[in-house]
């Protein structure tokens, strides 16, 4: 069975993640993106918010990650949100994207991210 898709894209959140003082210190924006791989049928059939991810409730928890504990690699920071988004018991497997647009490269660059998937 194909798992149906819940995608939550361009979530902005301010964090102190990152190696170098400068980052610690000032903070930068962080975007998310997180696609979930679940069965929607139950809660189609139902028309039952329970049965599926409530996404607005997801989405504070992804920030108050973001927000909290700095870590050094953007690779932990995702490892996390992806943790966060298969505590809900109806999602089978997690892909999250975390953005780092004003990273410190010493070049002109549109972006830096890391892309993980983890599933139960």
């Amino acid at each position: 069975m194909s798992l149906d898709r819940i995608e939550l894209r361009g979530l902005r959140a301010r964090g102190r993640h990152g190696c170098l003082p400068a980052e610690r210190e000032l903070g930068q924006e962080f975007v998310v993106d997180v696609s979930l791989g679940l069965d929607t049928r139950p809660a189609a059939a139902g028309d039952d918010l329970s049965r599926t991810v409530d996404y607005g409730s997801l989405a504070g928890r992804l920030v108050a990650v973001v927000e909290g504990e700095p870590v050094n690699l953007i690779e932990t920071l995702a490892d996390r949100l992806a943790r966060i988004c298969l505590e809900d018991a109806v999602v089978a497997e997690a892909e999250v994207t975390v953005h780092k647009p004003s990273a410190p490269v010493p070049h002109p660059f549109t972006d830096v991210a890391v892309k993980i998937r983890r599933s139960r």
